[in-house]
């Protein structure tokens, strides 16, 4: 941009320039031209008061040294003699001689000024001025070279203002462009000091007040989630109680009652804290794998499902953070406990590539007829919120992956989890905590 502001400043100013220069330069010229042409006729008017005196060739010569013209003035006399150097044909000097005024006469190696003076007695004496092209442009190249000077300067001038003014739009564009990207990265301090055009001063000013507003939200939203988070504490602590009177074989689902607490403090929490920019996080994406199916291992026992878990012997970083990556699988979990009859058997796959991890999540159930519906979010057939496998699906998009729905060796759905491992000159965007699912409700479209 400052690049194109100087480059319209020179244009500009050099286009102004040349539609003066260019007159002023045919002004000089004709300045030394005339310049040059009156001079010629002051040296024949010096000879006027002589001529009327003598017309002796001898006298005039003297006369005609006097002048200062030396070789460059001849004196045409009555009955055809002359003094001086003479240069113009006969046949000009005689039709000069009959007019009453000076006439100019060009020749290859200059002008000639031809004036007619007359004497008494009805004679005619004609001066001959020579004028060379010297004369003529006398002073011109360095005028022009001062006029062209002049319009360099001003050229250079209009440069530097117009670099200034550049620099001043840009120095604001840029600092707004950086206010912008920090705050897309999550840094919601950051504001700036307008300043520049009053368009600038005005898009800064937009800035800093969306910035404030965009705070302003962000704290509804953390109030009204910490708010609707707490309101579940009061069916679970009487949840609570219910599973206190059944005894130790409540156990597993006072575990499960704790785990939920857990995380709805954890979101309190997570929601009263102010927002900042995510951070980098890693986690063993097999360990995680191994300690929730040996927690939804317990279930599948109770429903009598096989189910296999394959290639977590090894360590699988990822660059997501544990707990988010574990609430992504809970939810995909469950909606295979969810939504496919008792005893339908399941595999959990991580497979380790070039730059990649995967997870695949595959049953036997009924399948997803439509996979691009199933993952709109908010868009649910089993009357849940919507939201679980697009928030599998930002998650796997935060490190650079995908999420796909495909068609299982075993006969039903295949959930496809993959992560890039290789992109860690960005902080992974935080996925946002697991609210619910989008599967289908039982015995539908899976």
């Amino acid at each position: 941009m400052r690049r194109t502001l100087a480059l319209l400043t020179v244009a500009g100013t050099s286009m102004v320039a040349l539609a003066f220069l260019i007159p002023l330069g045919l002004i000089v010229r004709e300045i030394a031209h005339g310049r040059a042409m009156a001079e010629a006729e002051r040296q024949a008017s010096a000879l006027v008061p002589v001529l009327a005196i003598t017309v002796d060739p001898d006298r005039l010569t003297h006369a005609l040294l006097s002048t200062g013209a030396r070789d460059r003035i001849a004196v045409h006399l009555p009955g055809g003699g002359s003094a001086g150097t003479v240069r113009a044909p006969a046949e000009t000097v005689a039709a000069a001689s009959r007019l009453t005024r000076a006439i100019t006469t060009e020749m290859d190696t200059g002008y000639l000024l031809l004036r007619p003076v007359a004497l008494d007695g009805g004679r005619t004496v004609v001066i001959e001025i020579f004028i060379p092209p010297a004369d003529l442009t006398r002073g011109v190249a360095s005028s022009w070279a001062v006029l062209s000077g002049v319009a360099a300067a001003l050229v250079a001038g209009s440069l530097l203002v117009g670099d200034r003014l550049g620099v001043r739009v840009v120095r604001s564009a840029r600092r707004l462009g950086r206010a912008a990207s920090a705050l897309g990265a999550g840094d919601l301090s950051v504001r700036i000091e307008p300043e520049g055009p009053p368009e600038l001063v005005a898009a800064g000013e937009a800035f800093n007040s969306m910035a404030d507003r965009v705070i302003q939200l962000l704290a509804a939203e953390r109030e009204m989630a910490a708010d609707l988070s707490h309101r579940l504490r009061t069916p679970l602590t009487a949840l609570r109680l219910s599973l206190d009177h059944l005894g130790p074989e409540a156990e597993q689902s006072r575990s499960a009652l704790g785990r939920l607490e857990a995380e709805v403090d954890q979101i309190i929490a997570a929601a009263r804290q102010p927002s900042r920019a995510p951070e980098l996080v890693h986690c063993d994406a097999a360990e995680v794998l191994r300690e929730r199916l040996t927690f939804w291992s317990a279930l599948a026992e109770d429903q009598r499902r096989p189910w296999e878990l394959i290639g977590a012997s090894a360590p699988a970083r990822v660059p997501v953070a544990a707990a988010e990556l574990s609430a992504v699988l809970d939810a995909l979990l469950g909606n295979v406990f969810r939504h496919t009859p008792e005893g339908t058997a399941f595999t959990v796959t991580l497979h380790q590539g070039a730059g990649t991890v995967g997870m695949l999540i595959a049953d036997a159930g009924p399948g997803i007829p439509d996979p691009e519906a199933a993952l709109r979010r908010g868009a649910s057939g089993a009357g849940s919120t919507g939201l679980g496998l697009d928030i599998a699906r930002r998650l796997a998009e935060s490190s650079g992956g995908t999420l796909r729905i495909d068609a299982s060796s075993l006969g039903g759905a295949r959930v496809q989890l993959w992560f890039r491992t290789d992109r860690h000159d960005r902080p992974p965007r935080t996925a946002r905590r697991l609210v619910g699912d989008r599967w289908p409700r039982r015995n539908a479209t899976h």
